[in-house]
This record gives C-alpha cells, sequence and structure tokens, in this order.
C-alpha cells in the first residue's frame, strides 16, 4: 500500500505512535509518506519506502492566524496525486481529519479523477476529551470523525468516551498503542551501572517519571508521592522530560527539601536504558487516554502506580502489574509503592507480570492490526 501519514511532529503520544507506525508499515515493504510542518521526531534516520513532506505556510498581512488546516489540505491533494497514494491516515482528529476529509473532496471533484482515496482517522485522546469539546470545535469535529472511513481509537475508554461525547454513528475500531518489545527491555552494562551510582550513588531505588510536563500529568503529585516514598525507603526520583511545568517542579523540590533527591533528566533519547536502571515508574495524570509512557516502563519490567482514569486500567492491571488509585490521592499512591519497593518477593512477580503484559502490545502484533483495518477500509 501507499499510505499517507498525517501527524504532529512533537514529542507528544499521537505523534510518536505515528511516526512509529509509519517506520514500521515502511519496513514491512509499504510506502509511507509524511506529511506535517515539521519533520516528525522519531524520524532521525533514513528508511527505505519513508518520505517526508512539508507543510508550507504562506504568511499575509490579511490573514491574523496561519491558515494551516487550509494548508495541509493543499499538500495532501498534491502529495496524493503525484504519489499515487491508496489512503490517508489522520492522526489527532483537528485538525488533520478535517484537512484529509478537504484534500478527499477536492481529488474526488477533479473530472479525471478515477482515485477513490480513503481516509482514516485515529483517536489518540485530547482531541476527543479536551481540544473537541471546545464550542467552536465541536460540529467539525462530529462531522470530520463521521466522514472518514475508518476510524480507530487507542483504548476502549476513548471510544466509549468519543461516542458518548459526540453522538457518534460510525463503527469505531480499538487498536491500542504498540511498542517494539526488543527495544524496550530491561538491559544491563557496565556504562548503565555507572549511570544508575552517578544517580543513586548509595544504591537507593529510582522512582522514575517521563512526560512532557504539562499540568494534565500532575508531575507536582509525583514530586509529593516521592517525598512519603523517601521517608520509608531510600531513593532518588528520576524526571524525565521537559515542558511548561518544570520550573514549578523544581521549586517544589526545593520548598519540600528534597532537591538533591530529585534528578531533571530533560529531554531524552535513551529512554530504555534510563528505564532499565529504574524500580518503579509513577504516571498520576489526571487524562490519559493509553498511557504510553507506562508500556514502555512496563516493557522494561517496570512496575507502575498510575491514576485510575482513561485507559490506564485497561494497561496497568491493579494488584498485578502495579497499582492504580484515584487522580490526586497521593498517600494511597505512596502507601502503594512504598509496599512495591520494600517487598523484594512481589517486587519479582510484579516486575515480571509487567514485561509479560507489555508483550500484548509488541508493534508486530498492532502492525498486523492496522493492516488489516487499512484492507478492510480499502475493500469496502
Amino acid at each position: 500500500m501507499k499510505i499517507a501519514i498525517v501527524c504532529y511532529p512533537t514529542y507528544g503520544g499521537s505523534g510518536v505512535v505515528a511516526t512509529e507506525l509509519g517506520k514500521f508499515l515502511a519496513l514491512r515493504g509499504h510506502e509511507v509518506h509524511f506529511v506535517s510542518y515539521a519533520i516528525p521526531s522519531r524520524l532521525s534516520v533514513f528508511i527505505d519506502n519513508v518520505f517526508y513532506h512539508e507543510v508550507e505556510m504562506y504568511n499575509y498581512p490579511l490573514f491574523e492566524f496561519p491558515l494551516y488546516s487550509i494548508a495541509l489540505a493543499s499538500k495532501l491533494v498534491e502529495v496524493v496525486k503525484f504519489n499515487e497514494i491508496d489512503l490517508i491516515h489522520a492522526h489527532y482528529a483537528i485538525p488533520h481529519a478535517t484537512s484529509a476529509y478537504l484534500s478527499r473532496e477536492i481529488i474526488k471533484s477533479e473530472l479525471d479523477c478515477k482515485k477513490n482515496i480513503k481516509v482514516v482517522t485515529t483517536l489518540h485522546g485530547t482531541d476527543i476529551t479536551l481540544v473537541g469539546l471546545e464550542p467552536s470545535f465541536l460540529n467539525t469535529m462530529k462531522f470530520s470523525i463521521e466522514q472518514s472511513d475508518g476510524v480507530t481509537a487507542v483504548s476502549n475508554f476513548l471510544k466509549d468516551k468519543t461516542k458518548s461525547s459526540y453522538n457518534i454513528r460510525n463503527e469505531i475500531e480499538v487498536i491500542p498503542n504498540f511498542i517494539d518489545t526488543n527495544k524496550y527491555s530491561r538491559s544491563e552494562s557496565e556504562e548503565l551501572n555507572n549511570v544508575k551510582k552517578h544517580i543513586a550513588p548509595s544504591e537507593e531505588k529510582i522512582v522514575t517519571h517521563t512526560s512532557n510536563f504539562r499540568p494534565l500529568k500532575r508531575v507536582q503529585d509525583v514530586i509529593k508521592i516521592f517525598k512519603e516514598i523517601k521517608k520509608k525507603v531510600p531513593s532518588k526520583l528520576m524526571l524525565i522530560g521537559d515542558g511548561p511545568e518544570r520550573s514549578d517542579c523544581e521549586r517544589l523540590t526545593r520548598e519540600l527539601g528534597i532537591s538533591d533527591d530529585v534528578k531533571f533528566m530533560g529531554k531524552q533519547d535513551s529512554i530504555p536504558d534510563l528505564l532499565s536502571i529504574s524500580d518503579l515508574f509513577l504516571i498520576p495524570s489526571q487524562s490519559e487516554s493509553f498511557g504510553l509512557s507506562a508500556l514502555e516502563a512496563m516493557s522494561c519490567s517496570v512496575p507502575v502506580i498510575s491514576s485510575s482514569i482513561g485507559g490506564l486500567p485497561e494497561l496497568n492491571l491493579h494488584g498485578n502489574t502495579g497499582y492504580i488509585a484515584e487522580i490526586g490521592d497521593i498517600d494511597r499512591m505512596a502507601k502503594y509503592s512504598i509496599e512495591i519497593l520494600s517487598d523484594e518477593k512481589k517486587y519479582n512477580i510484579f516486575s515480571r507480570n509487567a514485561r509479560k503484559r507489555a508483550t500484548q502490545f509488541d508493534s508486530d502484533k498492532i502492525i498486523m492490526q492496522y493492516e488489516n483495518f487499512y484492507g478492510k477500509v480499502l475493500c469496502d
């Protein structure tokens, strides 16, 4: 197949999943064309059958705001026509599904058009639970989803939320996020041991959190949970990522008197290595339609303590791969964390269970689901 993938090029979950999907599809022989305003962050090396098309913006004094949706639609028309694309896969509903619909209709309107381009839309989370519920977007969101030839969601929670919030008539296929379990696996080396000694010189436990430091991730809760853990278990906190909440988080560690025990790592490419030296992963998010960072940790045999919202309970099995608690319940999350870290036998069981659970989301299995879904859409 020849597939155009529309996504955000950023470090967020939807962009990561879209880029990894395209790379795996290319390795399986498909031709993949990425269309975005910048090259996706995970598209850092050459891969045969992968192409990138930049959406060029036009600045004109009359336009107070950039017209990205229209520019994207025009670029998609160009990419589809000159590369004989079979299917457009839009990740994140607004504006990508809207632009994909517009480009499909433009192509269909041409008199010499002999190809019926199909549009698949994947719903990732905040496009449904936050952005799309804004009154200014609500009708456009519903229309764009219902005009798609196929719709997928990354969790049952998100599927149900979409149908109830927008009264969607379409069938929605649940295809979860995925991970390369060969890449994300616990490893040991002298270099990693040196990193671990640098972070935890007295062989303390390492508690880890990864995110884009947005308010929805509740990173300050992570810090407060860690403070309680440290009272009972010698430990260090490793915070991976960056974003608007980082300065406030750094200030909070100083106010709580634990700044020497919290390591702000910033954005990192070597996530599997850092997870390999971690003992516990915290994800107390306020909104999480799947929880890709939790899956990455589990694949590296790290038990997870998470909130009970969104798709997290579908991934992190309570009392099996970790524990779940209500949003903001810092005391309970700390209690669960201490329980796991203090009981070696229980820890080892949870660690093995986490890895076993993660293998159910291995890339080979999930990519095949996408291929089958594409085939179904193209045949309809």
